[in-house]
C-alpha cells in the first residue's frame, strides 16, 4: 500500500487545527475544568493567521486583488499585520502596516523581516489613529487595497469554518462555555455562532480591558492588554451573541500570564493572560460546578519580551554577569 506523502505545499496549509490542552495548576477553587486552545501553535504564533489568510483569499476569488500587482494595506496591533505580512511574503504581495507606536518592538521586527513596510502612529489616538492613517495611505498609494479586519466578514467567517468545528472535535462536543478575549470581535464571533448553532446551551463570554470597557458601556482608555479594548464596537462584532462580557484589569491579565509560563509551561501574551483570568473566574461559579471552559490563548508571549509582561525578568537578565 502506498505511504500518503504529509508534507505540504506551502507553509499557509499550516494554519489552524491548533491543540487543546487542560490547566492544572492554576486552578485552585475552580470547580469547573479549563481546557486552553493554543493558537501560539500557528504558523507565525497567533491566532490571527487564520483571519489574514482568510482575508486574502476571499480578496482573491473575488478578484478583487492580484499578487505582483496590489498593495495591501492594514491598520494592525501587530499579530495581524504579522499573519497578512508572512501570506503576503509566500503569495508575492507588498504589504503596507500602520500600527500604534506604544505595541512591542517585536512586532515591528518580525514584520519588516517578512518584507513589510510599516507606519507607527500616535499611540494616544489607539486603534482608531492608526485606522485613519491607513485610509489615508490607500487614497496615495497606486493599486492598494485595505482589508478592513474590523469589518470584513472573512474574519469571522474563518473562525465559523474552522476555530469553532476544531472546538467541538476536539472537546468530543462537550464544550459547556467559550471564553475569547476581543480584539475585532471575530474569534469569538465565527467560533461562537458554530457553537451555539451545535448547542443552544453554550455560553458564549467576552473578555474586555477594565481600563477600556467599551463593550460594557464605559469610555475608551489607555492599557496593557494589546489585542483587546480598542476603543470601539467591531462591525464584526455579534455583540447579541454575548452572555456577558467579562472586565479583566491589564494588572490582572499580567499576573496571571505570568502564573501560566510558571506554573503550566505556557509562554502567552498579555491577551492569554486576561482571557484565563476570565476563565478561572468562571470556572469558580456555582453555576459551573462540572463543566467544560474552553479559552482561547491567541498569541505567544516570546513576541511581548519588551514589554511590561516581561519587566521584572528583563531587568534580571540584562544585569547578568558571568563568573
Amino acid at each position: 500500500m502506498e505511504e500518503k506523502c504529509a508534507i505540504k505545499e506551502d507553509i499557509t496549509q499550516l494554519i489552524g487545527n491548533t491543540p487543546m490542552v487542560y490547566l492544572n495548576n492554576v486552578v485552585d477553587g475552580c470547580i469547573a475544568r479549563i481546557a486552553a486552545k493554543l493558537e501560539m501553535m500557528e504558523p507565525c504564533s497567533s491566532v490571527k493567521d487564520r483571519i489574514a489568510y482568510s482575508m486574502i483569499k476571499d480578496a482573491e476569488d473575488k478578484g478583487l486583488i492580484t499578487p505582483g500587482k496590489t498593495v495591501l494595506i492594514e491598520p494592525t496591533g501587530g499579530n495581524t499585520g504579522i499573519g497578512l505580512a508572512f501570506i503576503a511574503a509566500v503569495k508575492g504581495y507588498k504589504l503596507i502596516l500602520v500600527m500604534p507606536a506604544s505595541y512591542s518592538i517585536e512586532r515591528r521586527i518580525v514584520s519588516l523581516a517578512f518584507g513589510a513596510k510599516l507606519y507607527l502612529t500616535d499611540p494616544a489616538k489607539g486603534t482608531i489613529g492608526s485606522i485613519e492613517k491607513a485610509h489615508e495611505l490607500s487614497s496615495t498609494v497606486p493599486n492598494s487595497f485595505m482589508l478592513h479586519q474590523f469589518e470584513n466578514p472573512a474574519n469571522p467567517k474563518i473562525h465559523y469554518e474552522t476555530t469553532g468545528p476544531e472546538i467541538w472535535r476536539d472537546s468530543g462536543g462537550k464544550v459547556d462555555i467559550l471564553v475569547a478575549g476581543i480584539g475585532t470581535g471575530g474569534t469569538i464571533t465565527g467560533a461562537g455562532n458554530f457553537l451555539k448553532e451545535k448547542n443552544p446551551e453554550i455560553k458564549v463570554y467576552g473578555v474586555e480591558p477594565v481600563e477600556s470597557a467599551v463593550l460594557s458601556g464605559g469610555q475608551p482608555g489607555d492599557h496593557l492588554i494589546q489585542g483587546l479594548g480598542s476603543g470601539m464596537i467591531p462591525a464584526v462584532l455579534d455583540v447579541n451573541l454575548l452572555d456577558e462580557v467579562i472586565q479583566v484589569s491589564s494588572k490582572e491579565a499580567i499576573e496571571t500570564a505570568k502564573l501560566l509560563s510558571l506554573k503550566e509551561g505556557l509562554l502567552v501574551g498579555f491577551s492569554s493572560g486576561a482571557a484565563a483570568t476570565a476563565a478561572i473566574n468562571l470556572a469558580k461559579r456555582p453555576e459551573n460546578a462540572g463543566k467544560l471552559i474552553v479559552v482561547i490563548f491567541p498569541s505567544f508571549g516570546e513576541r511581548y519580551l519588551s514589554t511590561a509582561l516581561f519587566d521584572s525578568i528583563r531587568h534580571e537578565a540584562e544585569n547578568m554577569t558571568f563568573e
